[in-house]
């Protein structure tokens, strides 16, 4: 086990109506002018925002709002929340939605707090982050994890650049998790999410470092949990404790715990940023749709690990390692596709793509054949190509 220092402040509240406690948790972190962000209609619709809304009114806290958040959030919208999160002096940013307004409320948390830096230099590493602005999240979908990570994703849409930043100044200072806030999700959304919060604890599975046995027994475990209640939920989404086990294995799955002692790789997150950027995309999905082609591709680096995957989570026990690594494989895609996740392109609805497309995306994850992506198997342009010619189908 590597040496390792792990944090998470996020305060976590968690379980039925925790949404009412947001007025008192922002006070908490010092808040008094809140900037509201959230996504699409859906939290108009079921009347969450205008509950959350109550709760600030009669604590007697003042308020801005800003919907609009897309999937693959737009550093657009960002820049725009910055500019009018200013002009209130907000103090506390709140995100009411999923990952993609969680994130977009990270990245007005910095612009506030640092009025004089565009918030791309961040994300780009042009400016280092030194400070931000409290945040606050009400989670409606267990998927991307953002709710409790280091991590915040935003989408250039000029340059069709999706990008990521990892900083402690990630986290929020709370979230509000209430299961039920879940319960009028789409199948095809659940599904997404249920393969984010997979992938987020495979890519932190699958490493090179040896001997850390806890660490792999807690991702095993959860993986298993999410497996097993993603069958129950698909089927009954008002089902309680299927979609609690599966929002705090969400939370869990991104803070940092499923890696200690090791170094997450993310290989294929960068490699579906970019189907993302390119595509617009949903995350889960591009993911879905490609892991299997890094698996086999990397697999023989270390198949006793992929045997042990194969084996703690598919029951895959007979066989030579490589048989068993397969079979694990095999296995998880028949898993994504149980849930109509896809497995290719042509599943991911973008079809086969021209050898010159698979270039551009192969330069855009490697800065133009600059630098290696990932560390399980440190990938170069050519195999970065080469991964995206086998889900090219």
């Amino acid at each position: 086990m590597q040496s390792f220092s792990f944090q998470c402040p996020t305060e976590i509240v968690f379980g039925r109506e925790a949404e009412l406690e947001v007025a008192e948790k922002v006070r908490k972190y010092g808040g008094h002018r809140v900037f509201l962000v959230y996504g699409g209609g859906s939290v108009v619709k079921s009347g969450l925002l205008a509950r959350v809304e109550r709760c600030l009114t009669s604590s007697g806290l003042a308020f801005e709002v800003l919907g609009g958040v897309q999937p693959n959030p737009r550093l657009s919208l960002a820049r725009e929340g910055v500019r009018e999160a200013l002009a209130i002096q907000a103090d506390f940013i709140l995100a009411v939605g999923g990952g993609s307004v969680i994130d977009t409320a990270k990245a007005i948390a910095h612009g506030v707090a640092n009025p004089g830096t565009d918030i791309w230099d961040f994300w780009t590493g042009k400016v280092p982050l030194a400070k931000t602005t409290p945040v606050g999240a009400v989670l409606t979908i267990a998927a991307a994890g953002s709710e409790t990570s280091d991590s915040a994703v935003l989408t250039n849409e000029e340059l069709g650049k999706k990008a990521g930043l990892n900083s402690e100044y990630n986290r929020p200072a709370v979230a509000f998790l209430n299961p039920e806030l879940t319960f009028t999700l789409p199948k095809r959304q659940i599904a997404c999410g249920v393969c984010d919060i997979l992938m987020h604890t495979l890519e932190r599975y699958f490493t090179p470092v040896k001997g850390n046995s806890f660490t792999d027994l807690v991702a095993e475990a959860l993986m298993k949990n999410v497996i097993d209640n993603a069958r129950i939920a698909i089927v009954n989404r008002k089902d309680y404790d299927a979609m609690s086990e599966i929002m705090w294995c969400g939370s869990v799955s991104h803070n940092g715990f499923t890696e200690l002692g090791r170094r997450k790789d993310f290989s294929v997150h960068k490699l579906g940023h970019e189907l993302g950027g390119r595509f617009d995309v949903t995350h889960g999905a591009s993911l879905t749709a490609l892991w299997g082609s890094w698996a086999r591709y990397v697999y023989e680096d270390d198949p006793e690990r992929f045997a042990r995957y194969a084996e703690r989570l598919w029951g895959v026990d007979s066989g030579t390692a490589e048989e068993r690594a397969r079979a694990g494989i095999r296995r998880t895609e028949e898993f994504f596709r149980e849930l109509d996740m896809p497995t290719n392109f042509t599943e991911l609805g973008i079809g086969v793509q021209t050898e010159e497309t698979i270039e551009y995306l192969a330069d855009m994850c490697t800065g133009n054949g600059t630098k290696k992506v990932g560390y399980f198997h440190p990938m170069d342009k050519k195999t970065v190509m080469s991964i995206y010619r086998m889900a090219n189908k």
